[in-house]
């Protein structure tokens, strides 16, 4: 995933898309779900009312306006609960949706369509609230050159998931984890066991680490560095690292950023990062940084309104 820079060619992050490793979560996360809401019983109401082999069909409809995702883990969650549930898809993650719109039918026994209800609806609530807080972002920074990137700020288990709908959303992926990319942050520079270099030293001895560490031709994960002044910022772009993370910054203090950073040449993209919301989200990305990201796309984003009904 690569387009040209003005200045060079962009790295960027592993982007979640649904693969293998995703629906391992899922089903990882499902089996914790199936088991706290079922135990050995099972759904005792639906038990004691439905006939165990009345057929049945619904359809999952939104409630409200906004972005959907999730619908991809339908079948396989169905197929959890019952080999005999299954999924007709009537829109694709990432659609835009109005309250109303029909998502997709379950057919299959009514009485496992009732156990599987709740897990469903939580599910594609979950992954429809962030997308459709993601493309509010996306939406509110149109026409500049700045992207929106999530953050580590997510649902303990549910990282990739969550990293998905971003991506249904119209937003980009930041690291996924502390494995697969370099973020030196204010704390690893501030630990007494490492004081003695700065951030300029930091990038140097983590790219060391990278190229040491290296398999093969393989391209060598991100390397970011956070920094909180002008003046840090001017010792570690003769590095080069890939991306600088202006923490807590100013737009006005991120416009001397970017102008410092084109003045002297230097290749890294620049990160807007740090109690940014929609409010402010713009005034950032105006300040000609080529990323902003965000960690309420996650941490805040509100449960999508869907419902089943029977048809």
């Amino acid at each position: 995933m690569t387009e040209k820079n003005d200045a060079h060619e962009r790295r960027d992050f592993r982007q979640t898309v649904y693969d293998d490793e995703l629906r391992a979560d899922l089903r990882d996360l499902m089996k914790l779900a199936i088991r706290e809401d079922s135990e050995t019983a099972g759904d005792i109401t639906s038990r004691a009312l439905i006939p165990a082999n009345a057929p049945g069909r619904a359809a999952v409809v939104s409630r409200e306006h906004g972005v959907v995702a999730g619908l991809v883990f339908a079948e396989e969650l169905l197929q959890m609960v019952d080999a005999r549930l299954h999924w007709e898809t009537v829109v694709e993650d990432g659609a835009t949706v109005d309250k109303g719109d029909v998502l997709g039918y379950v057919f299959g026994p009514t009485l496992s369509m009732l156990t599987a209800e709740r897990l469903l609806l939580n599910l594609v609530g979950r992954l429809s609230g962030v997308a459709t807080l993601a493309s509010r972002f996306v939406e509110a920074i149109a026409g500049t050159k700045a992207r929106i990137y999530d953050t580590r700020k997510t649902t303990l288990g549910w990282r990739r998931l969550e990293k998905y709908a971003v991506r249904c959303g119209g937003a980009c992926n930041h690291r996924t984890g502390l494995f697969d990319a370099i973020l030196i942050k204010d704390n690893h520079l501030a630990f007494g066991g490492i004081s003695d270099f700065g951030p300029a030293e930091a990038v140097r001895r983590a790219r060391k680490f990278l190229e040491q560490n290296r398999v093969g031709n393989q391209p060598l994960p991100m390397l970011e560095i956070e920094v909180d002044s002008l003046e840090q910022l001017e010792q570690v772009l003769p590095e080069n690292p890939d991306v600088v993370l202006l923490d807590n910054m100013s737009p006005e203090t991120m416009r001397q950023a970017v102008a410092m950073r084109d003045a002297i040449g230097a290749t890294s993209e620049l990160e807007a990062s740090g109690g940014i919301n929609l409010e402010t989200v713009r005034a950032k990305a105006e300040s000609g940084v080529e990323r902003v990201s965000v960690g309420a796309i996650t941490h805040s984003a509100k449960t999508f309104d869907v419902g089943l009904d029977w048809v």
